[in-house]
């Protein structure tokens, strides 16, 4: 409940609440887009509004789809990594990783090339497997949550195998679609995961981050040469898609106001505290035998409790890990045995302590 944020809603509330996004325009929506564009590669050229992160995956996919169709090309497959989220209509689920979340739906999925997540340990096979499908056919689209995979357990791996990957798919024309929705906004140390990169996606999906997670609203951005497959006197090339809530004012307003915070030098001062407290906090778990695989990437910080069932996201341990943080006042929500930290920036120094001193008692009692 950020006063700035609540006071700029507020003002917004009392201005415009809602037109729709179809010939009209406001200057919310104009401000926001512009500040964005301004933030994203220079390759970026136009932003189109939706209201949640699966929404703006959907978007990215159909934006990708319907270029080909445009220019007068067959390409309909689509590249992603195992064990992906990115959302759960059904565009997004089909791009993400087979699981008992979708397999009431797999029927109804398009298909699409899986290849391993790029870790040290296997990124060779990955991108030999990359350079594989590039090779038989030619390809639509790559799409990947830069460095942090969220809920297939917080698993990360590099820039530099990224940028490689990326390179890769942009050699053979492949549009290349970047899912900033969890950890875009500071969340790896940059204002977006794909600033590490040299080499920059064609689309760009966001969400979550973008209001401070006051309000509902998405957005997916893309390059001028995407744009230009649209822009022509045939209606049959117009993208047709749209909410009732697209670009509504409110959202933009909110989005603007933390927009405004994530420009402070206090956020990215506590967000380079965050980092270096983490760093500080692997020293003291690295030693117990029940912890393995601690990583992190920015602000983001993980590891897994050593369990017979092997690492599952419904190890039974989950429901013991999450009633235990609850008794003590805190929302860490495991993902099965995966322990994870995705703080806000505004968290105190007292407050990221008793977080990290939970985690040591939890270890400490599941060690005896």
């Amino acid at each position: 409940a950020h006063p700035y944020i609540a006071q700029r809603l507020k003002e917004q509330a009392d201005t415009l609440e809602h037109v729709i996004f179809a010939n009209f325009t406001h200057k919310p929506a104009i401000e926001l887009a512009e500040r964005l564009l301004a933030k994203l590669p220079e390759n970026q050229s136009k932003f189109f509004f939706s209201d949640n992160g699966s929404t703006a995956i959907e978007i990215g996919l159909k934006m990708c789809f319907q270029y080909w169709h445009n220019i007068g090309q067959t390409r309909t497959k689509i590249i992603a990594l195992e064990g992906a989220y990115h959302g759960d209509t059904f565009g997004a689920m089909s791009v993400g990783g087979r699981s008992a979340f979708s397999k009431p739906f797999l029927p109804f999925l398009f298909d699409v090339e899986f290849i391993k997540l790029p870790t040290e340990e296997n990124k060779e096979e990955s991108l030999a497997q990359l350079k594989a499908i590039l090779a038989k056919e030619p390809v639509a689209g790559f799409i990947f949550e830069p460095l942090v995979q969220g809920a297939a357990g917080m698993r990360m791996y590099s820039a530099a195998v990224l940028e490689e990957m990326v390179a890769l798919c942009k050699a053979e024309d492949v549009i290349c679609i970047a899912d900033e929705v969890m950890i875009g906004f500071g969340r790896t140390g940059n204002f977006f995961a794909t600033d590490a990169l040299t080499t920059k996606p064609d689309i760009h999906c966001m969400s979550k981050g973008l209001t401070g997670g006051t309000m509902a609203l998405g957005g997916t951005t893309c390059t001028e040469e995407i744009f230009q497959a649209f822009w022509s006197d045939d209606m049959l090339k117009a993208f047709f898609h749209g909410h009732s809530c697209t670009g509504n004012p409110l959202a933009c307003a909110v989005a603007l106001a933390s927009l405004d915070l994530m420009e402070r030098e206090e956020t990215w001062t506590n967000i380079r505290r965050i980092i270096e407290r983490h760093e500080l906090f692997q020293d003291r778990i690295c030693n117990y035998d029940i912890v393995t695989n601690i990583r992190q990437t920015g602000v983001v910080i993980a590891f897994e409790i050593v369990t017979t069932e092997g690492n599952s996201y419904f190890n039974s341990l989950r429901d013991t890990i999450w009633n235990f943080f609850l008794e003590r006042g805190l929302l860490l929500r495991p993902l099965g045995n995966t322990v994870y930290i995705l703080p806000p920036y505004c968290i105190t120094e007292e407050e990221l302590t008793k977080v990290y001193e939970a985690i040591i008692e939890l270890l400490d009692m599941l060690s005896n």
